[in-house]
């Protein structure tokens, strides 16, 4: 965790009462993680599951943000390779996807009685507040949760590189990654039964080895910051809590000292 001057200390121990081993930290999801079995759009029932989970961490006293991607709407590097339309429109429409699905969470959470605020990269003011880091913690603070949208509001850089920048900015203590996988493989397990899963890895090792963790520029970001990673199942009820509440599931990404 952080003291007030900033420095992160390393998380305690959960407990069985329910003590969360970090006190702020940003959820990173994928844009897919909401379209459920679909192909595309957002599924409210995946919603309504995930406000769920988000309510439930919230009340065990922790501050939490999130980052959301946009592919299950629009997905900018493959609509230029595939469509030929200029790679900055590609992602300035990418990220004008991410915004819809941070207001659909928004929109859920709220019905759920979670008070949330979406912070917008790109000044989108009749619908988000603008991007201020500051103004981010201090809804944090206050109990708010803070979903950051639109990227880091520029083209080429992806939505784990802008959960990446958000987390050191708000000096949260981990990202928490949340995947189809229980954990980071040398291969794709859903393609490969005898893919070998990681329970630690450090940042170097990632690279080397070019796991699909986050890519290259979001994780030389947490390394060179030392902001460790935990990379779990979304689909699988209960395991935000279970990883905020210290049990060793899935795979952690971490300096290697």
């Amino acid at each position: 965790m952080r003291s007030r001057l900033g420095k992160r200390k390393s998380p305690s121990p959960g407990t069985s009462e329910g003590t969360p081993v970090y006190r702020r930290i940003l959820l990173k999801l994928s844009g897919e993680a909401l379209q459920g079995k679909g192909g595309h759009g957002i599924d409210d029932r995946v919603l309504a599951r995930l406000s769920a989970e988000i309510r439930d961490v919230a009340s065990l006293g922790l501050q939490i943000a999130l980052v959301v991607g946009g592919g299950n709407i629009f997905r900018g590097i493959r609509t230029s390779r595939d469509y030929g339309i200029d790679r900055a429109s590609a992602d300035y429409m990418g990220m004008l996807a991410t915004v819809i699905n941070s207001l659909a969470l928004q929109e859920r959470l709220e019905r759920d009685g979670v008070m949330t605020r979406v912070l917008s990269a790109i000044e989108l003011r009749e619908i988000a507040e603008p991007y201020i880091r500051r103004r981010a913690v201090r809804h944090l603070e206050k109990g708010r949760v803070v979903i950051f949208a639109a990227g880091t509001g520029n083209p080429y850089f992806t939505t784990d590189t802008a959960a990446a920048l958000r987390a050191m900015e708000i000096h949260a203590d981990a990202i928490l990654k949340a995947t189809r996988v229980d954990g980071v493989y040398d291969k794709d397990p859903l393609l490969h039964p005898n893919a070998r899963k990681f329970k630690k890895l450090t940042y170097i090792e990632v690279l080397r080895r070019n796991l699909k963790v986050m890519d290259a520029t979001a994780i030389s970001l947490c390394m060179d910051n030392d902001l460790p990673i935990v990379v779990f199942n979304l689909t699988k009820k209960g395991n935000i809590r279970r990883v905020i509440l210290g049990e060793k599931i899935g795979t952690v990404v971490h300096g290697g000292h």
